[in-house]
């Protein structure tokens, strides 16, 4: 009888080997360009970052630069347009997967979403300003930026609710319309939680790219820095929804054209931070909402 040897009592070869080396030394530089971006914006804009520059904004009289109108923007336009892509973006990943037959129909809303995706984000912001700030009139303001970033988060989240959904198992639908649950029933109380990591990976990336996008909010939100005028009973909060507001990566790119190199480092700064800890929260929450672990 032939005895069956085990992968492991093969010889390694030298290609073997030399293809390793590769590998290894292909994901060093990735580490090694990841350290040196972080650590040349560190050391230029570590000393432009206090706490004066997170909690004023430019004056020309004061002479003080701060973020912090930017940071407030770049907060308002991140929760109006997350508010307006979440309940669309699972609802239509919902629809695809639940509910439409495959077809045609899904085909072609799946290579629209993945269209969408691709589109460079100059065009976003041109269309933009053309439909929401001209035609509904609603002009430079962090409404039309955010209207514009909901088109391209939009094909962001569906695509990943689509596909946290599909990994859940076909025996949880079947076990749960088996006892008499209704459909909608299933979907809300063991598919949306099951796929629940998956979902918030979407939404926490989503969140990651409208952070870092410039090009079109340079053309719908401005480039307002002016913190809302907040009175007595929270008027203002809403107004300033209708005004210009610039993000943290406007005021980079301002700042840049300006030749503040230093408060461009900071700003730098500030958004690798805002970036890191995107990236941690989207770990914990993936692991704490896992029902699988």
């Amino acid at each position: 009888m032939p005895i069956v040897k085990s992968i492991y009592d093969k010889r390694p070869r030298p290609l073997d080997g030399f293809v390793h080396a590769i590998i290894y030394f292909c994901a060093s530089i990735s580490i090694f360009l990841l350290a040196g971006i972080v650590g040349y914006v560190t050391f230029r804009g570590i000393g432009s970052v206090n706490w004066a520059f997170l909690t004023t904004v430019p004056s020309a009289i004061k002479g003080t630069f701060g973020i912090a109108g930017n940071i407030i923007n770049t907060i308002y336009i991140i929760v109006i347009t997350l508010l307006i892509a979440i309940p669309f973006g699972v609802g239509a990943a919902i629809y695809l997967n639940e509910y439409a037959k495959g077809g045609r129909l899904v085909r072609l809303v799946e290579f629209t979403t993945e269209t969408l995706s691709g589109i460079p984000s100059i065009v976003f912001g041109l269309f933009g300003y053309v439909f929401f700030g001209l035609t509904l009139n609603l002009k430079y303001s962090i409404l039309t930026g955010a209207l514009t970033l909901v088109l391209m988060v939009l094909p962001l989240i569906t695509r990943n609710t689509q596909e946290a959904l599909k990994t859940v198992p076909g025996s949880y639908r079947s076990g749960a319309l088996g006892i008499g649950a209704t459909k909608w029933y299933m979907i809300r109380t063991i598919l949306l939680p099951s796929a629940m990591p998956g979902i918030i990976t979407g939404v926490i990336l989503s969140i990651g790219r409208i952070v870092g996008e410039s090009a079109a909010l340079l053309f719908t939100a401005g480039s307002g820095y002016l913190l809302p005028k907040i009175g007595n009973y929270g008027e203002g909060l809403f107004e300033k929804v209708l005004q210009p507001g610039g993000t943290l990566t406007i005021q980079l790119y301002l700042s840049m054209e300006k030749a503040q190199y230093n408060e461009a480092f900071g700003v730098a700064l500030v958004l690798l931070v805002i970036v890191f800890g995107i990236n941690m929260l989207t770990k914990y929450l993936s692991h704490k909402f896992n029902v699988n672990k």
